[in-house]
């Protein structure tokens, strides 16, 4: 079994975000910043993860719904020394204890794996360079061994010159920790009980501090403000681009490409600017996505084509379908192949066969259309009396005329037709034209009121 124990610390507010959420709910991505770290703790298999919470604990708890942690709660935010005090109980005498934070979301395991490495049984301290490390804990050095961190408040001017900053990260052997934690001390400028004073007990203890340098700053920034969110958002945005297309997805304008979720592709996938993908989106080979579309949980087949500022979610697509432009595909919407979905046409809980149509100004919504099927412009399916809804049943090689209503439940048999204008309340037969319109009436001797001229 692993020694590695990790504890993520999770319970401040976040004042400067200015928000009622509590700062690690904020998202990177779409999905919280607790959620990265939690996902990136868990792939460096370790004994347990324990995530220590406080403010607002309810909404951590209702949006970050994890089984696969231990939730430590923080009564009182008394510094990072007394939030890993109270996972305490959850640690064990023996192996190590990693301490990560919610808010640093962009951390990776290799960087991870690497300090890891480096403290063996000892203690290990990722740290950063910058240019400008205002704001942030210095590293102190002696002969090259870190002797103490020194927090910015308390620092005199000497060492507010050290460009050497703490990132938070260590790595701590749990045979100290707990004698460790009995000896902070809250007599600092913030009147806080400081996880890195740890450093100078590890020193006084001779247990020696193996200080390893981030890669790159990024994997080990933490977010305190919406500016360093969207920041991060960049980052991690570029990151997704560059992946799409070292694998062969056509970016047509990789800098405003925006993944919040999972995309799985196939060959020869081209993508315009501006879209958005969230949630689980699968594409099939050669599908084609216009400029400014929405893409929530959607599986779409080979060789379709998504125009611009279309809109679907929750719904799945055939091959060599057309969707759009400005299409919306909702929840429950299934498509087959060589579907025509056109412009300002909207589609909720629907089936559609192979090669249907359904291409200007439409609203399907609870129906099952067969294969084949052409659905005229203006028509509706009025599924819904006010308290329940009925589906509409459209069979093969159906032609509906434009501006008909079908006002559910009602069947239209196979190769039936419907003439346009018409509301349709009864079932229509098999290979018959079903009207329903009023008379066409012209008056000869009717006198149209004008103004009068001035």
């Amino acid at each position: 079994m692993s020694d590695l124990h990790i504890v993520i610390l999770a319970a401040g507010k976040g004042t400067r975000m200015y928000s009622q959420r509590p700062k690690v709910l904020h998202e990177i991505g779409g999905k919280a910043m607790l959620a990265h770290v939690i996902d990136t703790a868990q792939s460096l298999n370790p004994a347990q993860v324990c995530v220590v919470i406080g403010h607002g604990k309810e909404q951590v708890l209702a949006q970050v719904a994890r089984d696969d942690v231990v939730w430590v709660e923080q009564t009182e935010q008394l510094g990072t020394g007394h939030a890993l005090k109270m996972a305490l109980p959850h640690l064990p005498a023996h192996g190590r204890t990693l301490v990560l934070y919610g808010d640093v979301p962009l951390t990776d395991a290799a960087t991870l794996q690497q300090l890891l490495d480096a403290a063996a049984d000892e203690v290990g301290l990722l740290t950063d360079v910058l240019d400008n490390p205002t704001g942030y804990g210095r590293i102190i050095r002696q002969d090259g061994r870190v002797v103490a961190i020194v927090e910015e408040k308390d620092a005199d001017a000497a060492q507010k010159t050290v460009r050497e900053i703490n990132t938070g990260m260590l790595v701590l052997p749990n045979r100290c920790l707990s004698g460790w934690l009995e000896q902070l001390s809250s007599n600092n400028a913030q009147g806080e009980y400081y996880l890195t004073d740890l450093i100078a007990l590890a020193n006084t203890d001779n247990v020696a501090v193996h200080p390893v340098q981030v890669a790159r700053s990024y994997l080990a920034a933490g977010v305190n403000n919406k500016q360093q969110l969207a920041e991060l958002e960049t980052v991690y945005q570029q990151q997704r681009a560059h992946s799409l297309l070292s694998a062969g997805v056509t970016l047509l304008h990789p800098a405003s490409l925006s993944v919040r979720g999972q995309v799985e592709h196939g060959q020869d996938v081209l993508i315009d600017m501006g879209v958005v993908l969230e949630g689980r989106v699968v594409l099939g080979d050669g599908v084609r996505i216009g400029a400014h579309c929405v893409i929530h949980n959607a599986v779409i087949g080979a060789g379709t084509d998504i125009a611009p500022f279309s809109h679907l979610q929750d719904c799945s697509i055939g091959a060599n379908a057309k969707i759009g432009p400005y299409a919306r595909l909702r929840p429950q919407a299934q498509l087959g192949d060589e579907v025509h979905i056109g412009n300002f046409v909207e589609v909720k809980n629907t089936v559609m066969g192979r090669g249907s149509k359904a291409n200007h100004l439409t609203y399907l919504g609870d129906a099952d259309i067969g294969s084949g099927s052409n659905i005229g412009a203006g028509t509706i399916t009025a599924n819904y009396d006010g308290v329940n809804k009925y589906r509409t049943v459209i069979g093969d090689e159906v032609r509906i005329g434009s501006n008909t209503v079908l006002v559910a439940p009602v069947v239209v048999g196979n190769r039936a037709t419907t003439g346009a204008g018409s509301t349709i309340t009864k079932n229509c037969p098999e290979n018959q034209l079903t009207l329903s319109r009023s008379r066409q009436t012209s008056l000869a001797g009717w006198v149209r009121p004008e103004k009068p001229k001035k």
